[in-house]
């Protein structure tokens, strides 16, 4: 399955520009496997998501530069500044075509927001979002036997693992197989919470009156 969407807040300007006409707009991709996780790429059409710009200012932590520049491009690392810059796209005007076509597909093509019409979740959460989904199922079957796609995949992740790797790399992984490993840890041990993050929860919790952490 395919999946590509366009964010509820834009981060991002048009390369080149200063204008916030675009968000990260992401895209998902899921492939089963026999044996195997399935390979999942999951994916902001920005360097980083903004949700970890969010994540750094909640635990006071500096961002990488590269994440984001400010409106005279300069390099910006504090998160508790992003308001004053903006996301950069993945692999320069490439991430920027990418966010713009997906924009188009998830928003445009299905009369949802897209461009200066997308409303800003982070500072307006009465105004509905209007929020663009662009879906594709896909039905193995009707391309091949789906039990020798599956092992097919695996035959993939086999010759991916098993590549020679660059001084320093101790280990190629596929999209999604560190995804598998938290879930993995995750439900044998919980879910960790920051506390910044446990307050916010516990802040919307007591708004709809229902029991916190």
């Amino acid at each position: 399955g395919i999946y590509v969407a366009v964010g509820s807040a834009n981060h991002l300007p048009p390369w080149g520009g200063t204008d916030m006409l675009l968000s990260t707009n992401p895209i998902a991709v899921a492939i089963p496997a026999a044996n195997r996780p399935p390979i999942i790429l999951d994916m902001a059409t920005t360097v980083a998501a903004y949700g970890k710009v969010k994540t750094a200012a909640q635990r006071g932590e500096t961002m990488p530069e590269g994440w984001m520049i400010d409106r005279n491009g300069q390099p910006l690392t504090d998160p508790a500044k992003a308001a004053d810059g903006f996301l950069l796209p993945i692999g320069g005007p490439k991430g920027y075509g990418l966010a713009l076509v997906f924009g188009i597909l998830a928003g445009t093509l299905n009369s949802a927001s897209f461009g200066r019409d997308v409303v800003d979740f982070n500072a307006d959460n009465q105004t509905v979002t209007n929020t663009g989904q662009f879906v594709v199922a896909l039905d193995i079957s009707a391309f091949t036997d789906p039990e020798a796609f599956k092992l097919g995949i695996d035959e993939i992740w086999s010759q991916m693992k098993s590549s020679a790797r660059l001084p320093g790399v101790d280990e190629i992984r596929l999209p999604g197989e560190r995804l598998a490993r938290v879930i993995k840890v995750n439900q044998e041990q919980g879910i960790p919470v920051s506390e910044p993050l446990r307050d916010t929860l516990k802040t919307l919790a007591d708004e709809l009156q229902v029991k916190p952490l």
